[in-house]
């Protein structure tokens, strides 16, 4: 799987850095090779928060409070 993490002017005054620092941690706990973690610039959902993108799903309103239980609900499970 493609992780995308938006990392535009939007969702970076928004806490990116965070997101893909909490994304980092949380592939090296659960799902080491199978995730492979992308910084992308503007998916389109500036209004959002931080969007993120996992191969073809849009995953938003992830900030650095959240990125654990987005993670483990939303991402985590679509490795089947």
């Amino acid at each position: 799987m493609i992780l995308s993490v938006c990392v535009g002017s939007s969702c970076h005054l928004k806490g990116s850095y965070d997101v893909i620092e909490a994304f980092k941690k949380l592939i090296a706990e659960h799902a080491e090779g199978k995730i492979e973690l992308r910084a992308c610039f503007c998916l389109g959902r500036c209004a959002d928060g931080v969007s993120v993108k996992a191969d073809d799903k849009y995953i938003l309103g992830v900030n650095g409070a959240n990125a654990e239980e987005k993670f483990m609900g939303e991402i985590l499970p679509l490795l089947g």
